[in-house]
């Protein structure tokens, strides 16, 4: 039998999109042949999810799970809505996020972590796609724990269990009674999905983020013709209002509008009897970043008219 290589399997793989088991029985069969390892491929229907690796995928679900003090969060894209509303496409993404909890935050380990069945999360991802007929992407994925404590998830215009267009993971470190730190944590989540903070804290603010803020800042102030040390303080007042914006601890509670969150939380931890500490949060929006195309539909009408 004709040896074949990793070398081998990899660019049939890059080629086709077919799975990796797919790829070295094709070159087995076709005695290392790439060419017609394609063709036997194509012959099979296992290459058809190379054809749709180019396509936008923007839709799709992120899912969540948790298992008392760690949770983890993925995003699962499709290209259209309609497909996070199929049944095995959801089924692939509670297997893929209850795998990712056993991870960390490296999505590529992710991909290449046993699936099941003999193939990878990557070739599960790809046989995915040549059964649903979209281009299917494992996007991203993040671990949160807490040494003791709970790690609270919310889930926003869900699709189905742990899974829909907004995912948010929180962290609370304290030996206060779980089920009340699980409540805290769910209201704190649903405070992230509405008012989108960038950091936890002051000190985590993006400092390069945090500069461009400030020169901003300082030119609006230099602006009004005040003299320096006024415009000092301008400034830092401006700061101050860019911090409630957007550092979670110092926004202002969705719930009543006037309590900061940081009391929020010191408020809940005299009730429980227990300090308790936010030690971290994760916030994913499905699609966030990605680019997507956008479509000229009177164009798209000429055109299919003028084909006509």
């Amino acid at each position: 039998m004709t040896a074949i290589s990793a070398e081998q399997i990899k660019q049939l793989r890059e080629t086709t999109g077919a799975g990796m088991l797919d790829c070295r029985k094709a070159l087995v069969e076709n005695n290392g042949d790439i060419d017609a390892a394609i063709d036997w491929l194509r012959k099979k229907g296992l290459s058809a999810a190379a054809k749709k690796s180019g396509r936008v995928a923007a839709e799709g679900v992120v899912a969540v799970t948790t298992t008392g003090n760690k949770g983890a969060v993925i995003e699962l894209n499709s290209e259209t809505d309609f497909v996070s509303r199929n049944e095995q496409f959801q089924q692939l993404a509670k297997g893929i996020v209850a795998l990712a909890i056993k991870g960390d935050n490296d999505v590529e380990k992710l991909k290449n972590t046993p699936y099941g069945n003999g193939r990878s999360v990557a070739d599960e991802v790809v046989q995915a796609v040549s059964v649903i007929g979209e281009n299917i992407s494992l996007r991203r994925c993040a671990i949160l724990s807490v040494n003791k404590g709970v790690v609270a998830s919310y889930i926003h215009n869900a699709v189905a269990p742990g899974m829909g267009k907004i995912a948010i993971l929180v962290g609370l470190e304290s030996e206060a009674d779980a089920g009340q730190l699980e409540t805290l944590g769910k209201q704190l989540a649903m405070h992230i999905a509405a008012a989108r903070p960038d950091a936890l804290s002051t000190a985590e603010v993006d400092a390069a983020k945090l500069e461009r803020e400030r020169a901003v800042f300082r030119e609006q102030a230099n602006a009004s013709g005040k003299p320096a040390d006024v415009v000092e303080k301008m400034v830092e007042g401006r700061v101050r209002k860019y911090y409630e914006e957007v550092v979670f601890l110092e926004q202002l509670y969705v719930i009543d509008g006037k309590t900061k969150i940081s009391a929020v939380v010191e408020a809940a931890a005299k009730e429980f009897g227990k300090p308790v500490k936010v030690t971290g949060f994760v916030s994913y929006r499905l699609g966030e970043g990605i680019e997507k195309a956008q479509s000229d539909f009177a164009a798209e009408v000429a055109a299919a008219a003028g084909a006509a």
